[in-house]
């Protein structure tokens, strides 16, 4: 039981270090990345799906994307979706072809997406701290249920401190690269 309970707590963390990573490739650097464009929902015949599955998103050069809309006649929705982000971008159309130039982020925009950057970061280690408070919850009730002895308690509770402190480490990690991204110019 306390293995399922480790194995479950340790699955989770993984998951929210992931889910960290997803949320900071949505904060824009300077360079053209189509998962930039991950978040973005176009309604497409009246249900809002998302853009990856109505059109081919690409990398023409470090500065701009290309979206290959798949149905010519979804272009302006493709269109409105992008310019309604809160991305701040202004696609040029050129046929089934959408050409999105990404402007160079000033020095304060930098300092902005690093505070945005920093916030996912924290709320990751927040995410993972709550799966080291169920998990232990979840010991502390099976010896209250004589299921298990107060030393199983105790060893449970420092591996999953363990795991805990290296899936923070893992989301450090990928909050230095990310700063490290966005400085670059």
């Amino acid at each position: 039981m306390i293995t399922d309970i480790k194995k479950d707590a340790q699955e989770r963390m993984g998951k929210c270090v992931e889910a960290t990573k997803n949320q900071m490739a949505k904060v824009r650097t300077g360079r053209a990345h189509p998962s930039l464009l991950d978040s973005i929902q176009v309604s497409y015949y009246g249900t809002m799906t998302p853009l990856n599955q109505v059109a081919n998103v690409g990398v023409e050069d470090s500065r701009t994307l290309s979206v290959t809309v798949f149905d010519r006649s979804a272009i302006q929705a493709v269109e409105k979706a992008i310019m309604s982000s809160d991305l701040g971008l202004n696609p040029m159309s050129a046929g089934a072809t959408l050409r999105i130039p990404l402007p160079a982020l000033t020095e304060e925009r930098r300092k902005d997406f690093i505070k945005v950057v920093r916030n996912e970061a924290e709320a990751g280690r927040v995410a993972i701290r709550n799966v080291r408070r169920d998990a232990i919850s979840e010991v502390k009730k099976l010896e209250k249920a004589k299921e298990c002895t107060e030393d199983d308690v105790r060893r449970t509770e420092d591996e999953v401190q363990k795991f805990t402190d290296a899936h923070i480490k893992k989301v450090d990690d990928i909050l230095a690269a990310k700063e490290i991204e966005l400085m670059e110019v």
